[in-house]
């Protein structure tokens, strides 16, 4: 959220302009949907004797600029950047806005993006005019495309260090962090990550079998991405048929016999993992309930909470339905104090135990589906070093650390999750990729990075010769509109999951005219 101070406001509009998702509104054009969070901006900042005066733009964090880049003889500074998520297209811009700097980005999937494309609930929309920022970078001078493209397999490290002064990782945390109980892996279980990369048409996930003929699915962890699951898997597809929800996934849901997803955590109520504008958006769409017991937990943690978040969320959870009412559409509940013990089933998942958490008691809820969503960790670089306790590459700034010497590894950059673990937001990356590029730039400065021996047409020689259907800034543009073109203008685009499929919409940016429209009827 961004919060801005009227005290130290200025009205000039700067904000408004550049947001790149439209995200500030006047107070007077908010939705009813959207008036809860005038309160909440207000306790964002503490009681003020009247008459209080602030300097201008007292809540803003300084803008720290990267050095400027000193040009040498023999070309300008190039950096490889492997990964397309935000972290990364955030590294690129802040690059670029140098003169004379060049940027090749490096993403093994044949779209970019990361988790903007792959990871944001379909039905926010809004969010995800981030790319549109992301595209802009894109088409920057000295900005180069190579998609398709697996940094590790197709091109080592070493090699790109031949064509780079430096190589910038921004690679995530793609793994899931798994929870090790007995019956995890039986048919009917899985991970909330999963799920989100299944509906989202991530092509790795497009065969995932997500089987929605119960009428209970059990969330395990009730962080942010845990409620965008329940909240999708709730929603009438009707809705959903007017997002970019992957057409398998809406199909699953229209054929879907759920009425209830549970969201249990271990710990009680004030300790709930997800944000506040998460919860306030959750209930503005979706039907929450709570149980007695739950409800008489958080009117508990009300009464001794003195943070005033965790107090809007306990007096948001206080004024939740009943779950002992009947269920008259697909609904969440919200279940605490519960850690799990095993999946239950022979063949396949049929519930969960759990025990009280803090007690011996066991409690079993029932159910065909099983996720955990407990998080995401980061996995290991080739030629990288790797803390596998934290799961991020050791790194100080974004520079890469070597844990024997205490060095930095030369060359060598991270920023994103792999450098600081999955915490944040999207815009958090500005700032985490801001770091690392001033780092950058400084050791290039002080002479610490190497010359790249080889040039850039043997870069894309030595890339074409292993990756011959990599993919370039055209390629993508011609995949995005051959996507939105497919959404007929009911949706904003409908994705392509497999990669064949991809790859024929790329090939149309550098077909022969006779052949580009054959090709458009294929990609139809």
């Amino acid at each position: 959220m961004l919060h801005i101070d009227p005290a130290a406001c200025v009205d000039c509009g700067a904000c408004v302009s550049a947001c790149p998702v439209g995200a500030i509104a006047h107070d007077s054009k908010l939705t009813p949907e959207q008036l809860p969070f005038v309160e909440i901006n207000a306790a964002f900042y503490p009681p003020r004797p009247p008459g209080t005066k602030l300097p201008p733009a007292t809540k803003l964090a300084p803008v720290i600029e990267a050095p400027r880049v000193a040009h040498r003889q023999g070309g300008p500074l190039t950096v490889a950047i492997v990964g397309s998520g935000p972290a990364a297209m955030y590294a690129a811009d802040e690059l670029l806005t140098q003169d004379g700097v060049r940027v090749n980005v490096f993403e093994r999937l044949p779209t970019p993006y990361g988790l903007v494309r792959a990871g944001v609930a379909p039905d926010h929309q809004d969010t995800k005019r981030v790319t549109a920022l992301f595209d802009r970078v894109s088409r920057t001078p000295g900005f180069t495309f190579f998609l398709n493209v697996d940094v590790g397999s197709d091109v080592t490290h070493a090699e790109l260090l031949d064509h780079h002064h430096a190589v910038l990782y921004a690679v995530g945390a793609p793994n899931d962090r798994r929870l090790d109980i007995d019956g995890m892996g039986l048919p009917g279980t899985g991970t909330a990550t999963e799920v989100v990369a299944w509906y989202n048409g991530h092509p790795e996930f497009t065969d995932l079998p997500v089987d929605l003929g119960h009428e209970r699915v059990v969330l395990i962890g009730n962080g942010n991405v845990a409620l965008d699951v329940a909240r999708i898997l709730t929603t009438d597809p009707d809705v959903l048929a007017r997002t970019d929800i992957a057409d398998h996934a809406l199909a699953a849901l229209r054929g879907s016999r759920v009425r209830e997803v549970v969201i249990a955590a271990r710990r009680g109520p004030a300790e709930s993992a997800f944000t506040l504008p998460e919860l306030i958006g959750l209930t503005s769409r979706a039907e929450v309930v709570l149980d007695a017991a739950d409800r008489d937990l958080v009117l508990r943690d009300l009464e001794t909470a003195s943070d005033p978040f965790v107090r809007k969320k306990l007096e948001i959870l206080s004024k939740l339905g009943d779950a002992s009412a009947p269920v008259r559409r697909p609904r969440i509940r919200f279940a605490y104090r519960l850690t799990p013990l095993r999946v239950v089933g022979d063949e396949r998942a049929s519930g969960i135990e759990f025990t009280v958490t803090g007690t011996g008691e066991i409690r079993r809820i029932d159910a065909g589906l099983v996720l955990s969503s407990i998080g995401y960790r980061g996995k290991p670089i080739p030629g990288l070093p790797f803390d596998e306790v934290a799961a991020v590459v050791p790194n100080r700034e974004g520079r890469v650390i070597d844990p024997d010497t205490g060095r930095p590894v030369p060359g060598a950059y991270v920023a994103g999750w792999i450098k600081r673990g999955p915490t944040g937001f999207i815009g958090t990356n500005k700032s985490c990729a801001a770091e690392t590029v001033r780092n950058l730039v400084a050791d290039y400065n002080a002479g610490l990075l190497t010359d790249p021996v080889q040039g850039r047409r043997a870069l894309e020689r030595l890339i074409r010769a292993r990756r011959p259907d990599v993919i370039d800034a055209a390629g993508w543009h011609a995949i995005d509109a051959a996507e939105i073109d497919r959404g007929g203008g009911d949706r904003p685009r409908v994705k392509f999951t497999r990669i064949p499929d991809m790859l024929a919409a790329a090939a149309r940016a550098s077909a022969p005219p006779l052949h580009r429209r054959v090709l458009a009827g294929l990609v139809r």
